[in-house]
This record gives structure tokens, sequence and C-alpha cells, in this order.
């Protein structure tokens, strides 16, 4: 896989890729102990939201390329040593944005889906782009 984006991303917080192709990814999550929000065992949405962006930024899988917005529905609970899909597509492309669709799913049940706008930047966000006015 010729990965070019998020590349010291920690695959266990946020999923290890599986599969890559022109505006494709799959990547796959368990849910570990580090994750839980509660006495439940629940995993808190944050990771699955992460696994989600995780992968659309894998599909657009460009160096610059940031989240400028994102549209998503938690649709089921996600527990300790659930094992996750998450598979994004990119839908449309305009210019220098990318809306990219993703689903999460546990076996053949969606517990998190949303639609990512990402924007592939001419360089990397936090590179210098002149001088700026200082803060006081």
């Amino acid at each position: 896989m010729d990965i070019r984006t998020h590349r010291a991303i920690d695959s266990r917080l946020c999923g290890m890729p599986e599969e890559l192709g022109e505006g494709f990814s799959r990547v796959r999550f368990e849910a570990t102990e580090e994750m839980v929000a509660d006495e439940s065992r629940l995993v808190h949405g944050g990771f699955i939201f992460g696994l989600a962006d995780h992968a659309a930024m894998l599909a657009v899988n460009h160096p610059n390329v940031v989240l400028g917005r994102a549209e998503s529905r938690f649709l089921k609970p996600v527990v300790v040593g659930d094992c996750l899909l998450a598979d994004a597509e990119i839908l449309e492309r305009i210019g220098n944005k990318r809306l990219v669709q993703v689903a999460v799913k546990r076996g053949e049940e969606t517990v998190f889906d949303g639609e990512f706008l990402c924007y592939v930047l001419d360089s990397h966000v936090l590179a210098p782009i002149g001088p700026r006015e200082s803060s006081r």
C-alpha cells in the first residue's frame, strides 16, 4: 500500500489500513480497554470518529489533506472487543475539495456513518505562510 498521508498515526487508536485504492480505503479497528468511557465497557465515540476520519484521509491519500467538516451519525454502541471495518469512498471532487462517505460496520451492522469534507492543500497545514502578525 502506498500510504502518503497520516503516516505517524497510531493504528491502535485509529485503525490499521487493510485496503487502499484510488479514492477508496478500508481500515480495521479493534476496540480496546483504553477506549472505555464507563463501567459498561462502552467505547467513547471519539475513537469511532477517529477511525472514520482516518479512513477518509486514506481515501484521499494526499500528504496535505485536512478535514474541514464532518456530518456524522452514531447508530449503535461499540464495546470493548468489537472489531470494526471502516470503508471510505470519495463521492465528489471539486477543485481542492473531496467529499468522502464513510461507513463503519461491526459485521453486517452499521455502527457509524458520515460524510467528511476534506481539503487538499498546496502545503502542510502547519507550513509557514509568510510573516504573521504577533498576537498580544
